[in-house]
């Protein structure tokens, strides 16, 4: 075999050993190079990395390190191959699985023996277990740093062959030495006060003593070398002994405790005086014993007075010797008796009493009204007692005076009420009675040209007279109501043209509604007529002619705003806005505009209760009214009806006309029960007149009766408030017998107004007396023909 070709296949024999032993050791191992590239690393590297053959060759094994420290790695590699030199550099190397560690990289050049740059040959190892106690061992220094800062402890140490001592600035400072200054034992003899030299050297010898070796533990005084000033130190500290018993060292701790040192002075020149300061004292709390005019009180947990002031004399009556020893709970007023013992229960564990009010008994007989303060001691109840009798009867007399005036405000308030609503009713009802005699006038004789005026002019006063009667109901909030989800957007802008119309030429109407308006939940047919009362109000502010503006918008009303007003809850609402640029309003109006017949228009144009019946609709549906107004600047009334969440179909506010298909032809059977015979007979009327056959009941209980029996009854038609069964008991006592029959409620008042909360139940409608007949009679073909 040829010289080169034994060569060759020895290199080729050594480097497959060395890549076995390679791939065999327990660190990760590579090669690179002279241009740097990475053309081997061991299995270990591969199994430890998770990387590929690929993934690792050449720079691309930096890849496998930290992203905060791939750059170093790479700066660092890179700076040693154009060196030529050795490197080290520790980075967080990523694991197979994910997680990273720290580690060190070692490489040294290698060269062949011509002297060229072959490349470098490294090791990784795992280093995370080291550097987790360096950085362990240095939170720890940190610690003690800390702790030594906080408790303001120096620690010093003396070598003792050389005499050198070790002070920080803080221990440097107890003896008024500045911080560079440096120190030797003879300073700190020099700058102990010279009556504790003795025992500070005694202390130190003990402890560097072999033989002995004990605590240095001892406090002195210190004169400052600067500054003059004497401190109290108190110093801690042990002697270190090499191999052969030697002191080599003393180390220790020293505390500034100069203010504990006066505290202690302080305390011991109280200890000197205070025989006489409780002397002092015990005479000032008898003299306060003695004169005091609120009752004290010393008892035990069962009630057993031990000791009493003179005020029980002065107060109550009773002698010192009357009540030693009897039960202060005698002396309570027996109304009184269950709250006493119960607070004397809380003073047994441990609660103190703070203004407990009873009554005791005087020795006349008489009570006494009286506020406790009591605390618990060990065994006994200390008390001091005010007497309050005279503040509880002018509180007393303070609440009928009070009580008096609500009376007085009611009936002033019922007066205003009760006027309002005879002047107007007895208006109306002239038209009404009148109408009607003369319409049995002309009928005596005859003469039939007018009657169709006269009953129409009957019926338009009653129709104001019903409508009055609504806005009563709205005031109170008792009037009934149908409440559905409502876009307030939808039902302003629907109103447009009536709101034209009503407005006139002379006023510009701007409707601005707000884009992603939230739903609310209310009766839409009230909504549209407390919108178009406030246009009314606005059109009649602006005689000359304006500008009305309604607006939506969402509103969130927090807990801040909702605290000025009572009547406001913190949370979200639809907020309906109606603004003109009319006359506007004085403050003391404003306040009075909600009352219901206040108005400040003339007489008979005018009932005063538009806007009281604006107030009850928005209180009624959970919501509440404001005006904001100026005078000669306009005024804005804002509707606040609260955001509704829920699910449902948007109120029609469409009514369909009557027509003849609202007769009947297939002899359905409606039973009216109501309580009322002219209503009751008017109901049956027009029932039978549209072609129903009608069964008529006069009370609840014989309603029932017929809705237990066989007959046929497609619908019941019942009035809210009956004898003996009002409506809806009826109807639930009905449905037990049968399960799917409609009903239709008449009412005029509901105690439970929002009918929707709970009242009505599916296959269940309402309608509001008094109503027209076209109403009725398309509600109730409405229901029967619903499947």
């Amino acid at each position: 075999m040829s010289e080169s070709l034994f060569r060759e296949a020895l290199e080729h024999k050594l480097d497959a050993e060395f890549r076995n032993l390679a791939d065999h050791s327990p660190v990760m191992m590579w090669v690179t190079g002279p241009d740097g590239y990475c053309h081997y690393l061991n299995r270990r590297w591969y199994e430890f990395t998770g990387q590929t053959v690929a993934e690792a060759q050449g720079i691309g094994w930096t890849k496998a390190t930290h992203p905060d420290d791939q750059q170093l790695a790479e700066d660092t590699f890179l700076a040693a191959v154009a060196a030529q030199g050795p490197f080290r550099v520790e980075y967080r190397l990523r694991r197979a699985d994910g997680a990273y560690i720290w580690a060190i990289d070692v490489a040294s050049p290698r060269f062949a023996e011509d002297g060229s740059f072959l490349g470098h040959v490294g090791s990784v190892l795992d280093i995370e277990e080291r550097r987790r106690s360096e950085d362990l061992l240095a939170l720890n220094e940190e610690r003690l740093r800390l702790a030594l800062d906080v408790a303001e402890i120096g620690q010093w140490h003396v070598d003792t062959d050389s005499g050198n001592m070790f002070w920080p600035p803080r221990v440097k400072a107890m003896f008024g030495i500045s911080p560079d200054v440096p120190v030797t034992i003879v300073d700190y003899y020099d700058g102990v006060h010279p009556d504790d030299r003795d025992k500070t050297l005694a202390a130190y010898q003990a402890a560097s003593d072999p033989e002995r070796r004990l605590l240095y533990d001892v406090e002195y005084r210190t004169v400052g070398k600067e500054d003059g000033i004497v401190r109290w130190v108190a110093a801690k500290g042990r002697g270190l002994f090499d191999q052969a018993g030697t002191c080599y060292r003393v180390i220790g701790t020293a505390v500034d405790v100069t203010a504990r040192k006066a505290d202690e002075v302080r305390l011991r020149e109280l200890n000197e005086t205070l025989e006489s300061q409780v002397a002092e004292r015990t005479a000032d709390r008898d003299r306060m014993w003695r004169l005091s005019t609120d009752l004290m009180l010393v008892a035990r947990y069962d009630a057993t007075i031990t000791a009493v002031n003179p005020a029980w004399t002065n107060l109550l009556g009773w002698t010192e010797s009357q009540l030693i020893g009897r039960l202060f709970i005698d002396l309570v007023h027996p109304d009184d008796m269950a709250s006493t013992r119960a607070e004397a229960g809380k003073l047994a564990a441990g609660q103190t009493t703070l203004r407990f009010e009873n009554r005791y008994q005087h020795s006349d007989g008489s009570y006494r009204w009286l506020s406790w303060t009591a605390v618990p001691g060990e065994d006994l109840i200390h008390a001091v007692a005010r007497d309050i009798t005279s503040e509880k009867e002018k509180a007393e007399a303070l609440q009928q005076t009070e009580e008096a005036l609500r009376q007085a405000q009611k009936m002033e308030a019922v007066g205003q009420l009760t006027g309002g609503i005879a002047h107007d009713f007895n208006n109306l009802l002239t038209g009404v009675i009148g109408s009607l005699d003369m319409m049995q006038r002309k009928i005596a004789r005859g003469e039939m040209d007018k009657i169709e005026r006269y009953a129409t002019t009957a019926m338009t006063a009653a129709n104001r007279a019903a409508a009055l009667t609504h806005r009563l109901l709205a005031f109170s909030r008792r009037q009934p109501l149908d409440p559905k989800p409502v876009n307030a957007n939808r039902l302003v802008s629907g109103m447009e043209e009536l709101l034209r119309r009503t407005l006139g030429e002379a006023i510009r109407l701007e409707i601005v509604t707000a884009g992603g308006l939230w739903q609310t939940r209310c009766d839409p047919h009230q909504l549209e007529s407390a919108i178009l009362n406030l246009a009314i109000n606005a059109r009649d502010a602006m005689p000359t002619g304006g500008h009305l503006t309604i607006e939506t918008c969402n509103a969130h009303l927090d807990t801040a705003y909702a605290a000025k007003s009572r009547d406001v809850h913190p949370g979200q609402y639809v907020c309906i806005c109606v603004t003109d640029t009319g006359s506007g309003m004085a403050p003391d109006v404003i306040a009075k505009a909600f009352e219901p017949f206040f108005t400040t228009k003339p007489i008979g144009q005018g009932t005063g209760l538009g806007l009281s019946m604006i107030y009850g609709f928005a209180r009624q549906s959970e919501g509440y009214a404001k005006i904001y107004s100026e005078l000669g600047k306009g005024t804005t009334v804002k509707l606040y009806l609260p955001r509704y969440h829920g699910e449902g179909e948007e109120a029609d506010l469409v009514v369909a006309g009557l027509a003849d298909e609202r007769r009947s032809y297939r002899g359905e059977v409606v039973l009216v029960v109501e309580d009322e015979p002219a209503v009751r007979g008017l109901v049956v009327d027009v029932l039978e007149d549209l072609g129903y056959r009608a069964l008529e009941a006069h009370d609840g209980p014989s309603g029932l009766k017929l809705l237990q029996s066989d007959l046929r009854i497609d619908l019941l038609v019942s009035d809210v408030g009956l004898p003996g069964l009002n409506g809806r008991q009826l109807a639930d006592f009905a449905r037990q017998h049968r399960p799917d029959l409609k009903v239709l409620f008449m009412t005029g008042y509901a105690e439970n107004a929002t009918f929707a909360n709970g009242f009505l139940d599916p296959g269940m409608l309402m309608i509001t007396k008094p109503f027209a007949i076209e109403a009725l009679a398309t509600r109730i073909r409405d229901m029967i023909e619903e499947r």
